[in-house]
Order: C-alpha cells, then structure tokens, then sequence
C-alpha cells in the first residue's frame, strides 16, 4: 500500500465520521462544535483529493488500485454529505437537489465506464473541476448555516453565511447540470465517431468479399441424365 492510496482510504474512512458527527447527538450545536468539526473534517477530506493525485504523479505510484478507489472516494464523499444535509439543513438541501447532484455523479460515473469499455477515456473538464470547488463551499456554507446565519468579523460588518449556502447550492445545481452536459457531448462525440469508422470498416469488408459463382444448372451439364 503506498502513500497516495494510504490518503484515498483515508479519505473514504473519513466518510462515516463526518455522518456520525452531524446525525448523531453527541456534539452540542450550542457553540458550534458540531458544524465547525463537520466542517473541518470535510475540508480535509476534500483537500486530499488533489494531494493524491500529485503524490502519485510525482513518484511514479499511479496504480490500478489508485484508478479505481480515487474517483470512488469522491463520489461517496459528496454523496454521503448531501444526503445527511437533506436531514441535516432541510431548507437548504430539499431531497430534490441532492437527487440531482448524486444522480450527475452516478452519470458521469456510467459513461466512463463505458468508454475505458470502448477503449477511450474521458478526462476531467475543467467545468467538472470548478464543480467540486463549488460543491465543497456549498458543503461548508450548509454545514455552518444549521448554526449561524450571519458570521460576525469585525465592527457591523457580518459574513452573509446563509445567502452565501443559499447561493452556493443553487450554483451548484446549476453547474452540475451544465457539466453533465458537457460530459455527456464529449462522450458521444467520441462514441458516435468509433460507430461511424465501425460502420465504414464493415462496409468495406463486405464490399471486397469476393462475389458467390453461380452452380450450374442440370440442363447445362455435360453429363446427360440416366433414364
């Protein structure tokens, strides 16, 4: 097990702790521990993200293991924390929106699967990346919502934090929408050219197989018929 792969599991371990600590009865929301704790451990959850992929790159420890439990980390990650936010902060997260953002994932997910099937990869876009910035700061704003609507910082000046959740989450959904767009042209345009060169192979194929000669017929045979 080497040390990018170590990070991802922690990450993945980190999972049932964040909806432990937020569904459970244990932290007082009186002072904030809970939110403030949730929010630290998904911060870092989120953040692990990119220091295994650098690690991995930069020692040359890029593994099949890695492959397929990075982007799984990721998606549980964001799965498990929009739906205790459903329970968590209702009027923020309606089950709606969560359905929206887990069911893109799953999407996304699918045609990947289906295209390393095909032979070809669809890499991570830049409007897939900008998502799971946005997704960690609608995350956080939720989480510290439950507590505090508004964060004071100095003098009369107060941090808007239920319109920053508010605003978040609905970039959110829009963004995830706009992705899975983008996602999905990118997979059918490459889908649909491997069809297309499929097609045209076959074609040629058939059209340089040699044409079936005709059998001769009783009444041409030099043999006469035996009565």
């Amino acid at each position: 097990m080497n040390l990018p792969n170590s990070i991802t599991l922690i990450r993945i371990c980190s999972i049932p702790l964040l909806l432990w600590i937020l569904s459970s009865n244990h932290f007082s929301s009186d002072h904030g521990a809970k939110e403030l704790l949730a929010s630290a451990i998904f911060i870092a959850a989120s953040m692990t993200d990119g220091i295994d992929g650098y690690l991995a790159r930069k020692r040359g420890q890029i593994t099949t293991m890695g492959i397929l439990l990075d982007p799984m980390a990721d998606k549980l990650l964001i799965a498990a924390a929009f739906v205790v936010l459903v329970q968590f902060n209702p009027s923020l997260v309606p089950a709606w929106i969560a359905v929206i953002i887990i069911g893109r994932e799953f999407l996304v997910s699918g045609l990947r699967s289906i295209a390393a099937s095909e032979g070809f990869t669809i890499e991570a876009s830049e409007l897939g990346k900008f998502k799971m910035v946005v997704q960690i700061v609608s995350v956080v704003a939720v989480i510290l919502d439950h507590r505090w609507k508004e964060w004071p910082v100095y003098g009369n000046f107060v941090f808007p934090v239920h319109w920053i959740a508010y605003a978040a989450i609905w970039f959110v959904v829009c963004v995830s929408l706009v992705s899975a767009v983008d996602y999905f042209a990118a997979f059918w345009s490459k889908i649909d050219g491997r069809v297309s060169k499929r097609r045209r192979r076959r074609a040629f194929i058939l059209s340089r197989r040699p044409k079936p000669q005709p059998t001769p017929r009783a009444a041409d045979a030099d043999v006469a018929p035996s009565t």
